[in-house]
């Protein structure tokens, strides 16, 4: 059923549940990089994307609302959600508000542009807030494997459907607020068309680089290599959002310099972080290797963990001096979901006693860099709805049964 046919049938969307409802049954359409930049060049036509992001937007936030509805009672009841969800709920109501507004007028035009603003500030600390609602939950209750494996799901899917929604805010306000920002004239939006790859590792690199300077008085050197495949004379560019991309190495460079010093604290010189750049057909892939110990196999998936993090809470704990170099412990999963936001992904391999790699895979050509978005449908219900059964497969034991004495 489209989009306008269905409003017709259905009447007026306002009220929450009702909006929730509505939206939640319509899929979001994922658009590519190269459409992004296609759209936000010279022809970029600010009634288009009102008319495209008025119907998105809502889409996007009703369907991942939906999700909420299936979190665990008790989580939802903590005073961080209850102030989420009204954010959530105000928001939606705002953008339905533009559904049946004439696209020619540029009033309207205008009064969207600014309710956008206004929901990306509203949202500016929906990370931190839902991190303390889940922080206040296990506090204050057991939470066992399964419902651990039904919010590790949830907050996948909500954080990256929060990436999703402020690319196209940002997009939209970028292009169409009147003003070009004089540090990147070239830039679409957010989007760099001709992302440079190495400086943007070494921005990512100083940034890191001051702030365990400041906390331990010393730094590890990076070492930078590139290699492109297409051309070997010219550096590494792409097509991609340099802020989503420093926002993965950044967190990268923390935990890398941070292990390097603190294994080697007793050392006259620091091994350096070394990061190879490398352009191929497919994949533009950014490796960053350190020499800062490593972890066991057994704790690489509780790295990507929401519900296993070893920090303390930023509201609770004594934080204040490692403040900047650690959290709510959601650095790694939440720099994954950047990487596959645009169908690449983020890969740690680590040799315990040794070091640890940390590969960044990214799409090379921008149309294949294609929004990676969570749907609201049966498939992702079952989710919600399972409960852990036995495991077929022999579990290890440290006290294990005599089997009998030996003949």
């Amino acid at each position: 059923m489209k989009f306008a046919q269905f409003l017709m049938k259905n009447g007026s969307v306002f009220g929450s549940p009702k909006q929730v409802e509505r939206f939640s049954k319509f899929c979001p359409s994922p658009l590519s990089m190269k459409q992004f930049l296609d759209f936000g060049s010279a022809n970029a036509c600010e009634k288009t994307s009102f008319v495209f992001l008025r119907q998105e937007l809502p889409v996007r936030l009703a369907n991942i609302m939906k999700e909420i509805d299936f979190l665990p009672d008790k989580l939802l009841s903590t005073p961080s959600l209850k102030l989420l969800t009204s954010w959530y709920s105000q928001s939606l109501s705002e953008l339905v508000e533009f559904l049946e507004k004439d696209p020619d007028n540029r009033d309207v035009l205008t009064g969207f542009t600014q309710t956008l603003v206004n929901i990306r500030n509203r949202h500016n600390n929906v990370v931190p807030t839902m991190a303390q609602g889940v922080v206040e939950y296990k506090e204050a209750f057991c939470v066992d494997s399964v419902v651990n494996q039904h919010v590790q799901y949830f907050l996948d899917r909500f954080y990256m459907s929060r990436i999703s929604i402020r690319m196209l805010i940002n997009q939209h306000t970028l292009i169409f607020d009147g003003s070009v920002n004089p540090a990147h004239p070239k830039h679409i939006g957010g989007i760099d068309p001709s992302c440079d790859v190495v400086s943007v590792v070494r921005d990512a690199y100083e940034t890191s680089q001051m702030l365990c300077e400041q906390y331990y008085l010393t730094s590890p050197e990076v070492e930078v290599t590139q290699v492109n495949s297409k051309s070997a004379e010219l550096p590494v560019h792409m097509v991609y959002v340099p802020s989503h991309l420093y926002h993965m190495l950044f967190e990268l460079f923390k935990n890398a310099m941070r292990a390097t010093v603190e294994t080697h604290e007793a050392s006259l010189t620091l091994p350096p972080v070394k990061v190879r750049v490398s352009l191929g057909s497919e994949d533009l892939t950014i490796k960053m290797s350190d020499r800062g110990g490593g972890v066991p196999l057994r704790k690489i998936e509780r790295l990507f963990s929401y519900m296993y993090s070893t920090a303390p809470s930023p509201v609770h704990g004594d934080n204040s001096r490692n403040a900047p170099l650690a959290g709510f412990g959601y650095g790694l999963p939440i720099s994954r979901l950047y990487a596959k936001y645009f169908q690449g992904d983020l890969q740690l391999y680590s040799m315990e006693g040794y070091g640890t790699s940390a590969v960044i895979y990214l799409k090379a050509l921008s149309s294949e860099s294609v929004e990676r978005l969570p749907v609201f449908n049966k498939s992702a219900l079952r989710h919600y709805q399972t409960s852990t059964e036995a495991d077929d497969w022999s579990m290890p034991s440290k006290d294990p049964r005599r089997m009998g004495k030996q003949e």
